[in-house]
């Protein structure tokens, strides 16, 4: 018995010496090494912006250990890249050994100053990861374009404090206060000489007025975004392109310029219209992968929308699209599309006209209760207090409401307060309304027989027949099978002469932002 027990000790104790061993023999790499890419692109970034971490993965298919002499940038220790080795970080690496069959990560970052290059407000900047030398040498090319950038930023004090806003008072006193700045005069016209990186909220001040010029790119970083304040105006002036570069158009969108993040919803804020604020204009705009895309308040005392909306598209909300609280809008030629709750909301009344907007819904981040549109004329708070609102007029003409859901227009008015005004109209619209279960059979407020509220509107149960280019990536286009064709009425509202591409209308016209076209499937 003692002879077995013996014998398992010094087979157990030799089995874990050799697990444990690092000094196992290895022979020099001969230039058979293979990568998961031949080139890293490290894509766009801000100037003295670090990048992402990107991944090399680095493969030994030879049933030999071997030892990689030396890993190393092209350009050394001066690199403006940076490496990471299995996890040493470094610029320069000798021996680096790799077990038969196996493989290792190599992450690669970068910073740069657009200052350190020659000429204009780009540079590709370019370097090389080295295995070996001599004739076993391999490359893997590294590939990142700098771009130089304005940016705007709340001062920093010396107690280390960040400059703030001041957003209100609650019943007790005390202070909301959000992390921003507001914009000093020079600081009022962006144009599109240089891409705008915003941190925090950038505010505009009482009597200011925000331009931002045809072509400009505004990026906002993580929980930051735009505020126009009391008698504060934003004029967004982007103009028609023609070209798919959409050099006319101003865009609104996140600092993560990856192709990662190009449609991932909530990376910023939102633009903020605050009560009091005036004569907010947005023309040609792209507002993306916001939280909420626009979050507009009340009316500014006048006859004039608060807000006018003009072929722009708002889509990937975290939240909502489009988001007014006793506004006053008026849009036309508009998509709002996929959000993580309602794409447009209308809540606690107010004012607004909608013509030849496109509002589909077609969310696939999560589990979406709300529907594309909703409107109601109340706001019940945490502690049950229910406040009121008239909707005034909500008019929808030759739009298209739409989604995923089978429901996808919900009206709610306030209980038992009849004064209270839910004033809405949609005229030559198709609206997502499959009430296969006759939830809203006898609701009053979905009398669609009713031709003074439901005129001319198609009951869409069957989303496929709108016929769209592509719901995953928002390009609500209509194509040849589209139920939109030649449904619309342009005879009442004149002033839309052409669609959100430029393509004049006709009368009948193609309900929704665009007129119909051919793509391919």
């Amino acid at each position: 018995m003692k002879k077995y027990l013996y014998t398992f000790l010094i087979l157990a104790i030799t089995i874990l010496w050799s697990s444990c061993r690092k000094d196992f023999v290895t022979v020099p790499s001969s230039g058979q090494l293979q990568f998961s890419k031949d080139t890293v692109y490290l894509d766009t970034v801000f100037t003295n912006i670090g990048s992402s971490t990107y991944n090399l993965k680095v493969y030994n298919r030879s049933d030999d250990d071997i030892r990689i002499p030396t890993i190393q940038l092209g350009e050394g220790e001066s690199s403006n890249y940076r490496l990471n080795v299995d996890g040493i970080a470094g610029k320069v690496f000798q021996d680096v050994e790799l077990l038969a069959n196996d493989s290792m990560f190599i992450f690669v970052e970068t910073t740069l100053d657009i200052n350190d290059f020659a000429g204009g407000n780009q540079f590709l900047y370019t370097d090389a990861i080295e295995f070996d030398t001599g004739n076993n040498q391999q490359k893997v090319e590294l590939v990142t374009l700098v771009q130089d950038a304005v940016f705007l930023y709340p001062q920093q004090f010396d107690d280390g404090t960040v400059e703030t806003l001041l957003l209100g008072v609650d019943d007790e006193g005390n202070e909301t206060r959000i992390e921003g700045f507001f914009l000093e005069d020079s600081e009022l016209t962006w144009t599109n000489e240089k891409p705008y990186v915003v941190y925090g909220y950038a505010a505009v001040g009482q009597n200011d007025v925000l331009t931002v010029e045809a072509g400009a790119r505004v990026h906002f970083h993580a929980d930051s975004g735009l505020i126009i304040g009391n008698m504060g105006s934003l004029q967004v002036n982007g103009v028609l392109s023609t070209t798919e570069d959409l050099e006319g158009e101003v865009i609104f969108e996140g600092d993560r310029l990856e192709p990662g993040f190009a449609n991932v919803p909530g990376q910023w804020g939102t633009i903020w219209l605050t009560d009091g604020s005036t004569n907010n204009n947005i023309n040609y705009a792209t507002i993306k992968n916001a939280s909420v895309g626009i979050l507009t308040e009340n009316s500014d005392g006048t006859t004039n929308p608060t807000l006018t909306l003009n072929n722009s598209k708002i889509y990937n909300s975290a939240t909502i699209g489009l988001l007014a609280r006793t506004g006053h809008i008026e849009a036309n030629n508009s998509v709002i599309g996929s959000a993580g709750q309602a794409s447009l909301y209308l809540n606690l009344g107010g004012e607004y006209t909608f013509r030849h907007c496109t509002f589909a819904n077609y969310w696939t981040n999560s589990f979406r209760v709300a529907p594309t549109v909703l409107i109601d004329n109340f706001l019940e708070v945490g502690d049950g207090t229910v406040f009121t609102a008239d909707l005034e007029q909500a008019d929808f003409s030759n739009c298209i409401i739409d989604g995923s859901n089978s429901i996808e227009l919900i009206l709610q008015k306030v209980e038992n307060d009849s004064s209270v005004l839910l004033n809405y109209n949609f005229r030559n619209c198709l609206i997502k309304f499959d009430d296969f279960n006759n939830r809203f059979l006898n609701d009053e407020l979905y009398a669609f027989n009713n031709s003074a509220i439901f005129d001319e509107i198609e009951l869409v149960i069957n989303s496929n027949t709108i016929d769209y280019k592509d719901t995953a990536n928002n390009e609500f286009f209509i194509g040849a099978d589209s139920a939109a064709i030649g449904e619309g009425n342009t005879s009442n509202i004149p002033a839309v002469q052409s669609d959100l591409l430029g393509n004049p209308r006709t009368n009948p016209s193609d309900v929704g932002a665009y007129n119909f076209t051919t793509f391919d499937d």
